[in-house]
């Protein structure tokens, strides 16, 4: 049997299957009553990991999930992720991981989530401009600080993985990966060896799994959806997946977190295993 569970870092144990909420509308008016009804039905049913970013509304996405689900319950994890910015004469988001910009992200993370502690804390990509160790040395020392309880990085590759475990001990990565985009399979790899979270990004391949004609018939043959196909085929994978699909509907949210609950037989894996990746 596939568990569902999975302690990061050893210690913080959640729900594998989670909630990306990165599309969540956060403008005033009915599309952010809506999010707010999603992000709270999301831990109604007994999610407990949820992902957002800096990145997602510049905050506004960290405030959205604050106003919906603070006071937290018990063992609620909500991961957010700092080192991009806003700069340049227009004010485009570009990768920045200087330590006083971490450090002022990781600060007003704490103030917009309302917490004393981001138990997560994820590097969103490694700025080429800066080093790697004065980047996941100032997570470190804010850890240290006690602002963050562990510590992720995302999109890196094995390499970089191994350089930064070599400054701190990492809990997780977040590089795109779905059943249909397995191009981070090393990664992957590297992770489930030394213990650490894989969180997908894209796990559902932004809607084409359908388009794919094994895996809908699998999906008939199971009596499933083609989504939930792909999210049982990666909490089956690798037992330290953790998949974050993100949606803006209730019903759609209802339909993944089902996923948790479908068998796929040895012969259907074996099916999906030989698909081979979109050209």
């Amino acid at each position: 049997m596939t568990s569902n569970a999975f302690r990061i870092g050893g210690d913080l144990s959640v729900r594998r299957l989670g909630f990306g909420a990165m599309h969540l509308a956060t403008e005033p008016g009915p599309a952010r009553a809506s999010s707010l009804a999603v992000a709270r039905r999301a831990v109604e049913l007994g999610v407990t990991l949820i992902d957002t970013a800096y990145l997602y509304g510049g905050g506004a996405n960290e405030e959205l999930l604050a106003e919906a689900l603070h006071p937290y319950p018990d063992g609620l994890v909500i991961t957010t992720k700092v080192g991009v910015a806003r700069s340049g004469p227009s004010g485009e988001w570009r990768l920045d991981g200087r330590p006083s910009v971490l450090r002022d992200q990781v600060e007003e993370a704490l103030r917009r989530l309302r917490v004393e502690r981001i138990e997560l804390l994820q590097l969103h990509r490694i700025d080429p401009e800066t080093p790697l160790a004065d980047q996941v040395g100032t997570l470190r020392d804010l850890r240290t600080e006690g602002k963050i309880g562990r510590i992720g990085l995302s999109e890196v590759t094995v390499a970089e993985l191994e350089e930064a475990r070599g400054i701190v001990d990492i809990g997780s990565v977040q590089n795109r990966y779905s059943l249909l985009d397995r191009e981070y399979e090393p990664v992957l790899a590297a992770c489930e060896a030394a213990g650490i979270a894989f969180l997908p990004w894209r796990p559902v391949a932004w809607g084409k799994s359908g388009a794919t004609a094994e895996i809908a018939a699998v999906a008939a043959e199971l009596g499933a959806t083609p989504t939930q196909v792909v999210l049982a085929w990666l909490l089956g994978h690798s037992p330290v997946v953790l998949p974050i699909p993100g949606t803006t509907r209730i019903d759609h949210l209802e339909e993944n977190l089902a996923a948790e609950r479908l068998q796929l037989s040895p012969a259907h894996r074996d099916r999906l295993d030989r698909l081979p990746a979109p050209a």
